[in-house]
C-alpha cells in the first residue's frame, strides 16, 4: 500500500512539474534545483492531492482487494499443496507398510510351504520305510510258514516212505498209529541232531 502511494506521489509530482512547465512558467533565475517556485509548488501539490484522492477512491481499493485476493488464493493454494503433499506422504507410507506386510506374508507363506513340503517328504519316506518293513516282515513270515509246511510235508512223506519200506522188509503192514508215532519221533530226533550241528 505504501509502495503504491509513493508511486502515485512520484507520478503526480512529475505530472505537476510537466504541467507547470507547459503553462509557460518562467525558469528559475537561480537555475538550480533548490530554487523555490511557489506557483509550481501550489499546482504540483494540488494535482497530487486530486490524483491521490481519485486513486484512493477508485483505484487503490480494487487494486488492494485484487492483491489481497491473489495473496489469499496463493496462500490457499500453498496450504492445499501442503495438505496434498502430507496426504500423499501418508498414502505412500500406508502403501509402503502394506507392501512390506505383503512381502512378509509372502515370505511366511513360502517358509510355511517349504516346511509343509519337508514334513510331507519326511512323512512319505517314513511311510515308505514302514511299508517296506511290513512287506519284509510279511515275506519272512510267509517264507517261515512255507518252510514249516515243506518240512512237515517232507516228514509225512518220509514217514510214509519209511513205513512202506519197513513193511516191504518185514512183509507186514505197519500202518498202526503206534508205529507211525515211533517213526515220527525217530525222524524228529534226526532233525534236531542236524539242526544242532
Amino acid at each position: 500500500m505504501r509502495m503504491v502511494s509513493y508511486s502515485a506521489l512520484f507520478v503526480a509530482v512529475h505530472a505537476g512539474v510537466a504541467a507547470a512547465q507547459e503553462s509557460g512558467a518562467p525558469a528559475p533565475s537561480g537555475g538550480g534545483l533548490m530554487s523555490l517556485q511557489l506557483n509550481l509548488m501550489f499546482w504540483t501539490l494540488g494535482i497530487f492531492l486530486v490524483l491521490y484522492f481519485l486513486l484512493r477512491k477508485f483505484a487503490f481499493g480494487p487494486i488492494t482487494a485484487a492483491v489481497e485476493a491473489r495473496e489469499k488464493a496463493l496462500e490457499d493454494a500453498i496450504e492445499g499443496a501442503k495438505r496434498d503433499r502430507d496426504a500423499a506422504a501418508k498414502v505412500l507410507a500406508e502403501h509402503q507398510a502394506q507392501l512390506d506386510a505383503a512381502r512378509g506374508e509372502a515370505q511366511k507363506l513360502i517358509a510355511d510351504g517349504r516346511s509343509v513340503a519337508e514334513k510331507m517328504r519326511a512323512d512319505l519316506l517314513e511311510q515308505t520305510r514302514r511299508e517296506q518293513q511290513d512287506m519284509l516282515e510279511r515275506a519272512r513270515r510267509e517264507i517261515e510258514t512255507e518252510k514249516e509246511r515243506a518240512i512237515a510235508q517232507l516228514r509225512r512223506e518220509a514217514v510214509d516212505l519209511a513205513l512202506a519200506g519197513a513193511s516191504k522188509v518185514i512183509e507186514q503192514n505197519l500202518e498202526s498209529e503206534k508205529n507211525r508215532q515211533l517213526v515220527e519221533r525217530y525222524l524228529s530226533s534226526i532233525g534236531s541232531l542236524e539242526v544242532s550241528r
